[in-house]
């Protein structure tokens, strides 16, 4: 029995039915006498008796590490480079949220969390903001939510912390910003600057682009009004704030505006504008984005390298149809060069020369093989000369569409110099007849280490090396918190190093019984009238089949998302996968790998030889961050870059084709109607942060 048509106008009416009773579900909730989980005023007060118990310091050495979080701060200890401090946080575990106050030192180095516990320490927030100066780390403002989400309060208390002592101190100040999370706050000389952030009244949210310095010689607090005609960015929140010399840049945030529509709908605006700030004058003014800038995104996280800015992660919301909306969370790293506001994707190189990995190769071989089949120091010569030259047509033929290169990379900045490096190419799209080559390429595919794509994590530098902690995702509308660290040697830049890996988050799902999903089952089974007799026996079996499926993903998704653990879902879970989930499973994987940026993916049947000649503009601009290379020397970097990533997507790619097409003639038998449920959830909140 074939699916019926949806009646005309019925989505419209069932999204009017669902407004009126949320907002008379608002009503009985402002009305009714607050309970114990909304009273924040109570828990509060009630934290900070605990806190008045406290007498002295307490240090606890080699702790185990913090729970997962996210919208917490993590800045580098100005005494010792290789120490961390984590302060704060919140986990959502579907069903109450939690907010933290703890402080920790990470060192690097012994890998080892300290936990520092205080008298007088701030109460528990996340979405606030941390500097280090000198001996100190000042934070300022933030949130506390209560469990149940239905009650929010915001800080305008800014406390300072001695990082020699681990004490804290209240400054109570005249003139300081309102109450707002958010916002950013960045170190300028003696200087600390706060923009923007959020407030949340219950019954709207307010954002701002108010500008306030705080002088750390005088212990004053200013705002710094704009002039008469003057440019200014518009309100918003969780965008990123970063200084460079006497400038200091903003890019991107979140804001909300309310719809002119009858139903006064809010709608989100992922802002992608680049201001400058002249400390000096206090004057802004936009910045034209050169090179190739990301793409729109909230949540992500940025921080400086020299003369860079490091930009990882991120989100971006993809309307799928049938009122369906998927959140596509990004791991991709890139660099906006500071001295010339030019922006570039940050492509790690490859570890080792194709020399070093033939002998490695043939060493091994050595070891393991036939005595006949060893490779002779002449023969092994041979190979590296007869790789180059299968490869020569692939850089000479970008020359015709590349005549500019050359140029172009003499403005370009440059980096430091790395060795060249690539994997063994093939020819006409065939392996070359060379068991030695052929082995090589085998061993030369070492797994794939790097973070999977979130929003909202912790992102340092210190000694040349980058730091990200924590964080949030979502698999099958689950928010998954993070606990994992990972580091990058900015000097390399060649792997990525799991610290930290991200453990198992817990999920509780939401009661049954309350009043939004009573609604959402209602309507949900009206639709469901319209769909297969069989469809709920259906269902039933798929949520008791996937079960373990769904673990599996979400640790998948947690941890590095690995070659073989993205074919193994798509090949070996994705054919028991209801149709929505099967949806979910492969645009998740596409964000976690990139495979959104058609400059660093292959097409559909497109080979090696087609996929460089269209994207060698891309490859060599990534290959300069890490050479001075020109000519010849730079599109053959390119190319290398170009093969690693190739190789690498390959099996995915096919995977994922096979996959798209059972998916695409499974809709064509019946397209699910059903929206996706996110009334319960703070997904949206949690972005803009």
């Amino acid at each position: 029995m074939g699916k019926k048509n949806k009646k005309p106008g019925k989505g419209k009416e069932k999204t009017e039915r669902k407004t009126a009773k949320a907002e008379e579900k608002r009503s009985r909730r402002d009305n009714k006498k607050l309970s114990p989980e909304d009273d924040i005023d109570a828990i509060l007060l009630s934290i900070q008796k605990e806190e008045a118990k406290k007498k002295e310091v307490h240090v606890e050495d080699n702790v185990p590490a913090p729970s997962p979080r996210s919208n917490c701060s993590l800045n580098i200890n100005p005494l010792k480079e290789t120490e961390l401090i984590l302060y704060g946080g919140e986990f959502y575990n579907g069903n109450k949220t939690f907010v933290y106050g703890d402080l920790y030192r990470y060192d690097v180095e012994k890998q080892e969390w300290k936990l520092i516990s205080s008298p007088n320490s701030p109460p528990p927030r996340s979405a606030h903001q941390a500097v280090a100066w000198k001996n100190y780390l000042y934070i300022f403002g933030g949130e506390f939510t209560s469990p149940n989400q239905e009650r929010f309060h915001h800080y305008k208390d800014f406390w300072m912390l001695d990082l020699k002592t681990n004490q804290w101190e209240q400054l109570n100040l005249k003139g300081c910003p309102s109450p707002r999370s958010g916002h950013r706050m960045v170190l300028y000389k003696h200087k600390i600057i706060v923009f923007g952030g959020f407030y949340d009244t219950l019954r709207e949210v307010r954002y701002y682009n108010d500008l306030y310095v705080f002088d750390l010689d005088q212990y004053k607090w200013q705002e710094i009004k704009p002039k008469l005609g003057s440019m200014w960015p518009s309100a918003r929140s969780g965008f990123q704030f970063f200084v460079y010399q006497d400038e200091i840049f903003l890019y991107g945030g979140y804001s909300k505006e309310v719809s002119t529509d009858k139903n006064l709908s809010e709608k989100g605006n992922v802002h992608s504008d680049l201001w400058s700030l002249d400390p000096r004058t206090w004057e802004w003014n936009k910045v034209k984005k050169t090179g190739m800038p990301p793409g729109p995104r909230a949540g992500f996280s940025m921080c400086i390298h020299k003369k860079r800015a490091l930009l990882f992660g991120g989100v971006v919301d993809m309307e799928m149809g049938g009122d369906v909306i998927m959140s596509l969370f990004l791991n991709e790293l890139y660099g906006f060069q500071l001295d010339n506001h030019r922006w570039y994707p940050l492509e790690l190189r490859k570890e080792k020369s194709t020399k070093e990995k033939l002998k490695k190769s043939s060493e091994q071989k050595a070891n393991c093989s036939d005595p006949h089949d060893k490779i002779n120091p002449t023969e092994e010569e041979e190979l590296d000369a007869n790789y180059k030259d299968e490869n020569t047509e692939y850089y000479e033929e970008a020359d015709e569409t590349e005549s500019n290169i050359d140029d172009l990379s003499q403005h370009m900045p440059t980096s430091v110099t790395v060795d060249d490096s690539g994997l063994a190419a093939k020819s006409d799209g065939k392996p070359i007849k060379s068991k030695t080559k052929s082995d090589m390429q085998k061993s030369v595919l070492p797994e794939i280490v790097k973070p999977c794509g979130r929003i909202n994590s912790c992102m340092v530098v210190g000694k040349d090396t980058l730091y990200i902690y924590g964080g949030m995702m979502e698999i099958n509308d689950r928010e998954i918190t993070l606990d994992d660290m990972y580091s990058l040697n900015l000097s390399k830049l060649d792997e990525w190093k799991c610290i930290i890996p991200a453990s198992e988050s817990e999920w509780v799902e939401a009661s049954e019984g309350e009043d939004e999903d009573e609604d959402d089952d209602e309507d949900d089974s009206e639709d469901e009238c319209n769909n297969d007799s069989n469809r709920d026996e259906t269902d039933d079996d798929d949520d008791a089949d996937n079960d373990d499926d769904d673990t599996e993903a979400m640790r998948a998704g947690a941890g590095s998302l690995q070659m073989g653990d993205a074919v193994a879902i798509i090949k070996g879970k994705g054919k028991n996968l209801r149709r929505k989930e099967k949806r979910a499973r492969i645009e998740q994987i596409r964000a976690n790998l990139g495979l959104s940026d058609s400059q660093r993916t292959p097409m559909p049947g497109e080979s090696l030889k087609d996929f460089y000649r269209r994207t060698n503009m891309y490859w060599q601009m990534a290959a300069h961050e890490h050479t001075q290379h020109t000519g010849k020397e730079l599109r053959k970097d390119g190319f290398d870059l170009a093969e690693a990533r190739y190789r690498e997507l390959k099996p995915i790619l096919d995977e994922l084709a096979v996959l798209e097409a059972e998916q695409k003639a499974e809709e064509a038998e019946g397209p699910e109607t059903s929206s996706r449920k996110r009334g319960k959830k703070k997904s949206k909140n949690l972005s803009i942060k």
